[in-house]
């Protein structure tokens, strides 16, 4: 296989917002596109860590034949101006599915859309999920981060800013390549108001847009997730709300924490997500019992 191009800079138009992202595409025709979805307070450059080569998700996908869409969340990078607060989960969503219609009108997406949501960026994407209609060819969504309920004592949601948050963000400092951190001081941003005010309701959220999903979900939590449960008991209780799905897969990643896009296991992680989209590529009758 051929190269894949370099990572770019691109605008996207979604409901009448103006969203910035970066783009990896392969050298030839997609197999699907990856919609990538950042968490709070990052951009969508978490996507593609430089720190060490080979594991940004943007490169690994396009080298795979995939082409990767990370988009910068609504009151991030491009819109932050026009948006200081921010948006709740469920305008996001309808922001980010216009703009990803828009890309696809005028770009190749090979067999259709795999939605990759970490922390924050993933309640969007399952309310996106939640709402998908044929048009959208939706083929999955694959959760990092982003459980059911919050760790913190009592259930009660843990900022994403401050230092609380950055130490339940980040994990042990072994996790990350040397120089990791000022690396990706770039990426920081803070999350706006309106999405952190949303924070406490997303268990009640999450139990009403579970069921209405209906295509493959897999979730993967960190061996060191510090900001939610994931005692076997809560994933099976988690997997179970997706009643609806046909096929929900759990899965732990060794050696990393909250954030593994940026850290040494990113590689293996992404490796798996996109295995998980090989997966979705495949006919339905393959994959019946």
């Amino acid at each position: 296989m051929a190269a894949a191009g370099p990572v770019r800079p691109v605008v996207l138009e979604g409901a009448g917002v103006t969203l910035s992202g970066l783009l990896g595409e392969p050298s030839g025709a997609p197999r699907a596109l990856v919609v990538a979805v950042h968490g709070g307070g990052m951009t969508a450059g978490y996507f593609d860590t430089r720190v060490r080569p080979g594991l940004s998700l943007l490169r690994l996908g396009a080298d795979l034949g995939y082409a990767v869409l990370a988009v910068d969340r609504p009151g991030y990078g491009r819109s932050a101006g026009a948006l200081p607060a921010g948006m709740g989960v469920a305008e996001q969503a309808a922001v980010l599915r216009a703009a990803v219609a828009g890309y696809t009108r005028t770009h190749p997406v090979g067999a259709g859309v795999l939605l990759l949501g970490h922390s924050f960026g993933a309640k969007p994407a399952l309310a996106w999920a939640a709402g998908a209609e044929d048009g959208d060819r939706l083929l999955g969504v694959d959760v990092s981060g982003c459980g059911l309920r919050y760790a913190a004592p009592g259930g009660a949601a843990v900022p994403f800013t401050g230092p609380g948050g950055r130490r339940l963000s980040w994990g042990p400092l072994r996790l990350y390549p040397p120089g990791a951190f000022r690396a990706c001081a770039g990426l920081l941003a803070p999350m706006p108001a309106r999405e952190a005010a949303e924070l406490a309701g997303w268990p009640a959220s999450l139990a009403r847009l579970a069921p209405r999903v209906r295509v493959p979900v897999r979730f993967t939590f960190a061996e060191h997730e510090l900001l939610w449960r994931h005692q076997d008991a809560d994933l099976a209780e988690l997997a179970a709300a997706f009643g609806a799905a046909g096929r929900v897969l759990v899965d732990r990643q060794p050696g990393a924490g909250h954030n593994i896009s940026l850290g040494w296991a990113a590689r293996a992680y992404h490796l798996r997500a996109l295995a998980f989209a090989e997966e979705c590529l495949l006919p339905a009758a393959a994959q019946r019992p």
